[in-house]
């Protein structure tokens, strides 16, 4: 059974920093939604893809909160694609001409225009300082260079080495640029591996990604628009069909200009770094709703409950021993109120709930109310628990449906259990005689003594007559002989005494048994509720805070809402 307490959702809001502008302020509303989306999935929807999701968000956040002023800007490639002569062709420097060697490690390379800012995030990136230059710090700064102020330029390893580490390098900095050029040659640009691995992936990115066809000087004047436009097709294969298309040469510097001016044009509007942190969200947020849906989340209504607690109730014999209570109580009660001699006879019937097997303390009561669960009751049980737990999850993708199911109990027998040791708890009402009904047996018993006493009396006086005639009769009352008052008053009052009652145990049993009902009922409900709703319920809020966290995260051109969300 999952859990019902959630630290995690309660710890699913972050506060974001303030940002650079409304827009990005939006994209960390979307990180902040996305976040809390995934602190409250957990335990319910896949560990790895809420790991990917969660690392995807944090990312997205953590490049917001740096410097806004940088783009990142990554030159991959295949070995002998020339990126290393396109980064030096753009930096204007020969990196052997100052003293700097290509990293025969697995690290990148970065040059970074305008040094306020980048150091940090170059350390973000985990791009050690020796690995380091800044371009503004060269004496020989051109316009250029000035134009190109907040660009960080990195050149990766080769995306096809045979180093590992190469390629575990170049997908991790892949997800930290901002803008990706992929430097391609004649020979290889139709290569699977770059295709497959790279560019069909980030067919969400097409806004931050790039093609460069390098060493377009190799290409026929003539031969150069096809070969362009046969990269086109590849990259509408991939899913990238506005991703633009370069054809430079870094040897000789064909091309370079333009590649620069698109740089400048990014580098000065600034929304790169946007761009890449809405197409990650944009994805991570698709990966989930793929899993986890969008659906609104449903709600038990009074009458799911009620459908539930009937059920309960009828698999507890809840309804034989309100029968046997009220039964038992007229009996009871006929006893006490009675004529003496009349209920002398009426003890022949044995009491129902004894006839049930129930003792008249309420412990044994309410343990003989529900017996050994047998096989149909534990399935009607578990049916309806089912149900109620189908009714829960009614729309919901299956990941949150098995989260809902399980987290209520499935052997009915368990919950019939249950509500036998709640139910043995349970007052029933018919452990004590009514006060009154003590107080009218009293006077049935002072009237029957009346009756004997007049009787005996009577007898005394025939006996007395047998022997000797001229014994007086006795007192009159209005002319009857008062022995004979006595006895018939006494039985006559007695008779009409018992009548009365009788007729007022019917109104006071009913009102035992409803009581009884009730609190058996109450008991019921209890356990339907800490057993059964109560889980659900808390699915259900952990469900809530998870379509919540979704909803912010969509982006706001869809209005930021799901569909079929209240409101």
């Amino acid at each position: 059974m999952i859990g019902t307490s959630d630290s995690a959702v309660n710890a699913a809001t972050h506060s974001s920093p303030p940002l650079f502008s409304a827009e990005q302020g939006d994209v960390a509303v979307r990180v902040d939604g996305l976040l809390r989306a995934v602190a409250a999935a957990r335990g319910r929807l896949p560990a790895s893809l809420l790991d990917d999701v969660g690392a995807v968000a944090e990312r997205a956040g953590s490049r917001l909160r740096l410097s806004g002023e940088h783009t990142i800007v990554a030159l991959a490639g295949a070995t002998g694609s020339g990126k290393s002569s396109l980064f030096n062709q753009l930096t204007g420097l020969e990196l052997a001409g100052v003293g700097l060697r290509r990293p025969t490690t697995s690290w990148a390379l970065a040059c970074a225009w305008g040094p306020d800012g980048a150091a940090e995030i170059l350390e973000w990136m985990g791009i050690p300082p020796r690995h380091q230059v800044s371009r503004m710090s060269m004496l020989d700064n051109s316009e250029d260079d000035a134009n190109l102020e907040g660009l960080v330029l990195l050149d990766l390893p080769d995306h096809d080495s045979t180093e590992v580490s190469h390629h575990l390098e170049v997908d991790r900095l892949v997800n930290h640029a901002d803008l990706l050029v992929w430097v391609l040659d004649p020979q290889k640009y139709a290569d699977a591996a770059v295709h497959e691995r790279y560019l069909r992936p980030l067919a969400s990115h097409g806004d931050i990604t790039m093609v460069v066809l390098n060493q377009i000087d190799r290409i026929a004047p003539g031969d150069r628009p096809a070969a362009l436009a046969d990269v086109r097709r590849l990259l509408i294969d991939d899913g990238l069909p506005d991703a633009p298309v370069l054809g430079v040469s870094a040897q000789n510097g064909d091309g370079v200009d333009d590649l620069r001016r698109t740089l400048i044009k990014r580098v000065r509007d600034k929304q790169t770094a946007r761009d890449r942190s809405q197409a990650d969200l944009r994805t991570a947020t698709d990966r989930l709703l793929q899993v986890g849906g969008r659906a609104a989340s449903p709600r038990l209504t009074e009458t799911d409950r009620t459908e539930l607690d009937d059920t309960l109730a009828d698999c507890a014999g809840v309804g034989l021993l309100v029968d046997a209570v009220e039964s038992s109580t007229k009996r009871r009660a006929t006893q006490q109120t009675s004529w003496p001699v009349t209920r002398w006879l009426g003890r022949l019937r044995p009491d129902p709930l004894k006839r049930i097997g129930v003792e008249q303390d309420r412990a044994a009561l309410a343990a003989a109310s529900v017996p050994t669960a047998s096989p149909t009751q534990r399935a009607r049980v578990e049916i309806a628990v089912r149900d109620l737990a189908d009714k829960a999850s009614y729309g919901l993708s299956p990941a949150w449906v098995r989260a809902i199911r399980s987290a209520s109990p499935a052997d009915g027998a368990d919950l019939v259990d249950t509500l036998d040791r709640v139910l043995a708890r349970t007052d029933l009402g018919v452990s004590q005689v009514a006060l009154r009904w003590r107080l009218i047996n009293i006077a049935q018993w002072i009237l029957l003594i009346a009756a004997v006493v007049g009787l005996g009396w009577l007898v005394a006086l025939a006996g007395a007559n047998l022997v000797d005639t001229s014994v007086p009769a006795g007192p009159t009352v209005l002319g009857v002989p008062a022995p004979t008052l006595l006895l018939l008053g006494a039985v006559l009052v007695g008779v009409v005494v018992a009548a009365v009652s009788r007729l007022a145990t019917r109104t006071s049993a009913r009102a035992t048994a409803v009581q009884a009902d009730e609190s058996l009922r109450a008991a019921i409900t209890e356990v339907a509720e800490s057993q059964v709703v109560a889980p659900i319920n808390a699915q259900l809020d952990v469900y809530r805070a998870y379509h919540a966290g979704i909803s912010a995260a969509l982006p706001r051109d869809t209005g930021g809402t799901m569909t079929g969300w209240p409101g």
